[in-house]
């Protein structure tokens, strides 16, 4: 009988391995079809740098090549240069309205869209790049970046950072606070309304027209990065002059905005991949950065005469004590301006006091 019951199960199983091969190719071709197809998009990247421009302008570069890479070329991102697809100071409305599926800029431009934005790309005396980072990625930051942008159709990441910046190229010293006075300068966000109200003259420009700005007299001063980017503009051919500390740009972070629709168009494996390539490419721009600006500052001083001076301590008081009122100003300014402010300035406190017996300490100590 076991036998038999045996037989019989080899017999059943090899029917229906003959049964299936014998079945129509039609039947076999709807069997395959059947699985869903995987959809690809192409996304259009406007950004405020030229193209290719070392640092900012290679940010968004690296993250569209990781994007396509990640995703097997499922998402293709296209990167437009300033100018290219839409001007340098328009890339929010482009992204916002669907011009464009992404951008890359700094937040600060945006202030007449809503002051609280200034918070999330540099506040003079604030936060410094590790510090603006892990304010957005765990102190809370990146939910309430999340609600200024939402009522413009954006959704914004990290994307990239700077390091503490330099206060500048100036065609003449700056000795004391009337130095300040009447002076034309390049400077955006909250550091221009600082220079303002210390008799400066604010002006906002994209980087591609600083060097003829400067040149012709149409400004007296410019900030724009740092080393690595300022000796790739050639700066140190139309002015003498390198101050520090970037008073006004402690960490500035870039940013990746993304339209809203375009975001939610996309399946949840293609949206992962998109926030991973982001904070790749977040962390290399200040690696980037880091390496670079030393071996370019040596360059400006040693090759090209570059006359490095620091800030006077009175100008640099002064300018800590405007740059609090206006802060607070731009706090006040709405409800969720203020909670903005509240948060960034209660993480500034932690980190402050913390940074006093690690980072500040350890450099005390690195210098004995």
């Amino acid at each position: 009988m076991k036998r038999r019951n045996l037989l019989a199960s080899v017999g059943l199983a090899l029917s229906a391995t003959f049964l299936a091969g014998c079945g129509s190719s039609e039947q076999t071709e709807t069997s395959v079809a059947a699985e869903p197809e995987q959809q690809s998009f192409e996304w259009k990247l406007v950004t405020s740098w030229p193209k290719n421009f070392p640092g900012l302008g290679m940010g968004p570069e690296r993250f569209a090549d990781m994007v396509d890479e990640m995703s097997a070329g499922r998402l293709q991102v296209k990167v437009y240069g300033a100018g290219e697809l839409v001007p340098a100071l328009e890339v929010f409305d482009a992204v916002s309205n669907g011009t464009a599926d992404m951008g890359h800029s700094g937040a600060y431009y945006w202030k007449g869209k809503d002051p609280a934005t200034q918070f999330f790309t540099a506040v003079p005396f604030g936060l410094n790049a590790q510090e603006i980072s892990s304010w957005i990625h765990y102190g809370g930051g990146q939910a309430l970046w999340d609600e200024v942008y939402k009522p413009f159709n954006i959704k914004p990441l990290a994307g990239g950072n700077t390091g503490v910046q330099m206060a500048g190229w100036f065609n003449r010293e700056i000795n004391s606070l009337d130095d300040i006075k009447g002076l034309k300068m390049r400077i955006p966000g909250m550091g221009g309304e600082v220079l303002k109200r210390l008799g400066g003259v604010p002006v906002t420009l994209p980087g591609g027209e600083l060097f003829t700005a400067l040149q012709t007299g149409a400004i007296d001063a410019t900030e724009w990065v740092g080393p690595y980017n300022d000796m790739a503009f050639g700066f140190y051919k139309v002015a003498s002059y390198y101050y520090y500390p970037g008073w006004h740009e402690p960490g500035s972070m870039m940013e990746f905005t993304i339209n809203l629709d375009a975001w939610n168009a996309l399946p949840a494996d293609l949206q992962a991949i998109v926030k991973a390539a982001a904070k790749a490419a977040h962390q290399d721009m200040l690696d980037e950065y880091t390496a670079r600006n030393n071996a370019a500052l040596n360059q400006l001083v040693s090759e090209h005469g570059v006359k490095l001076r620091r800030l006077p301590d009175d100008v640099l008081k002064k300018l800590k004590e405007t740059a609090d009122e206006v802060t607070a100003e731009v706090a006040a300014s709405s409800d969720v301006a203020k909670r903005v402010y509240e948060s960034f300035k209660a993480f500034r406190e932690q980190s402050t006091q913390y940074h006093k017996i690690s980072e500040e300490a350890y450099y005390d100590a690195r210098s004995l």
